[in-house]
């Protein structure tokens, strides 16, 4: 029995040591390479107060501000929010600044000309016909979506890219009529439709039959990334209104590498002294408790540098590390509750195991029922707050859910098992003889 303990006790540790490699450091196996939780490209996302960046505020250019709704901003700052995915500004936060004012900090950015061209741009495609009367727009009430592809758009022509769009069906009823109306008017040379971007024809396709699809292509001047633009902006939406930037402005870092690199020691410091302190004040379980630590941590960053969720990562800002400074203290609080209630079933002459099993069975109401209120204010932190609060609350939930995770679990685990080691010495659980006398 005590080698099937001992056996489970090395196999889990093997597993947290090899998690806390990989989160420290670069792995390469054959051809599969796993970067560091600390690479600046694919490890966690660094914010604007670590990294630098540009700060955009956008307003509507209009002529009468006092004009413009609160659904209209609404709107433009979620197709901001999705333009901003699609070219990959995911790490960049938006704030509402006034009542006409949206504010965009992207961070770690090599081009913010080039990102207010994109934030920016109106995005109005348009279908006329030979008249030049719209015949429908590129609303979602008609386009559903748009993708870039490359290849042959006829039999005869050779690859280019272009950007094909989905029409919604009753984007399709409206093209129908559309082409049926151009093929009646062959006889006047006016059989063709034109599919204009932002006011500009991009092309004047001749129609000869009647064309009933859900799908219809944009031809243009295009190379990969012109095509991908233009597929993203129009997926996006369009925007109520054109905005101009009222504010542009690159900011260094708050907090430089230096003083990133500085804060680190001190978070490692700190954490360094929690487990020599665990360790001398509940020995056994103190060693277990720094084991679940090290875990916890390694998950941690995993998690932020999205390891397990490839499409999730963190941006970590000064707020986001004092979020996991502090998770990391809820972490260790939640075993000193769990150790003391243990400490005090072995004051009452129970046996090792018994005070084992029933010290995380009285102690666990009372860790869940912290955790859960740090959980909620996390979460009111997450929809209420914007910009570095966010950071904040994100990685406070992300730790305090993973400590539930190693405290109650992982370290009841381990300990179970030192417990089958056959070490029997109240002492070596951290009860002191003489308080006992």
């Amino acid at each position: 029995m005590k080698a099937k303990n001992v056996i489970s006790f090395l196999l889990v540790v093997v597993l947290i040591v090899a998690f806390a490699y990989v989160a420290a450091f670069d792995v390469k196996i054959g051809n599969i390479e796993i970067p560091s939780t600390f690479d600046k490209e694919k490890g966690i996302k660094q914010g604007l107060d670590l990294v630098g960046g540009s700060i955009i505020v956008f307003e509507p250019d209009v002529k009468d501000l006092s004009k413009v709704t609160a659904d209209e901003m609404g709107s433009a700052e979620s197709i901001i929010r999705a333009r901003l995915d699609a070219e990959g500004y995911s790490e960049a936060t938006i704030s509402r600044q006034g009542e006409t004012g949206i504010r965009v900090e992207i961070p770690n950015i090599d081009d913010p000309q080039k990102a207010i061209e994109m934030i920016g741009a109106t995005a109005k495609l348009e279908f006329l016909n030979a008249d030049g009367n719209v015949i429908m727009d590129g609303s979602k009430d008609y386009v559903s979506g748009a993708v870039s592809k490359y290849g042959p758009i006829s039999e005869t022509s050779g690859n280019q890219y272009y950007v094909q769009l989905s029409l919604t069906s009753d984007g399709q009823k409206k093209f129908k009529a559309a082409t049926e109306a151009a093929v009646a008017a062959i006889g006047e040379n006016k059989n063709y439709i034109s599919i204009a971007l932002d006011g500009e024809v991009q092309m004047s396709p001749t129609v000869e039959v009647v064309i009933d699809s859900d799908t219809c292509i944009i031809t243009g001047d295009y190379d990969a990334d012109g095509a991908q633009a233009v597929a993203n902006l129009i997926s996006s939406g369009q925007l109520p209104f054109s905005l101009k930037d009222a504010e542009l402005r690159s900011v260094g870092p708050t907090l430089g590498s230096e003083a990133l690199d500085t804060s680190l020691m001190a978070a490692l410091i700190g954490i360094l002294l929690v487990m020599l302190f665990m360790l001398i004040v509940y020995r056994l379980p103190g060693l277990v408790a720094n084991v679940s630590l090290i875990a916890y941590i390694s998950l941690v960053t995993l998690i932020m540098a999205g390891f397990f969720f490839t499409d999730f990562r963190v941006t970590l800002t000064l707020p986001g590390i004092a979020g996991v400074i502090l998770s990391i203290g809820m972490a260790v609080d939640a075993n000193v509750v769990i150790f003391e209630r243990i400490k005090d079933e072995l004051r009452s002459g129970k046996s090792v195991g018994a005070a084992v099993n029933a010290g995380f069975k009285r102690a666990l109401t009372a860790v869940i029922d912290s955790n859960i209120t740090t959980v909620i204010a996390s979460v009111v932190l997450y929809l209420f707050g914007t910009g570095t609060v966010k950071s904040f609350a994100v990685t406070l939930f992300i730790g305090i859910v993973v400590s539930m995770l190693t405290a109650v679990t992982l370290t009841k685990f381990l300990l179970k098992q030192m417990v089958g080691f056959g070490i029997k010495n109240p002492a070596l659980y951290g009860v002191s003889k003489r308080r006992d006398a």
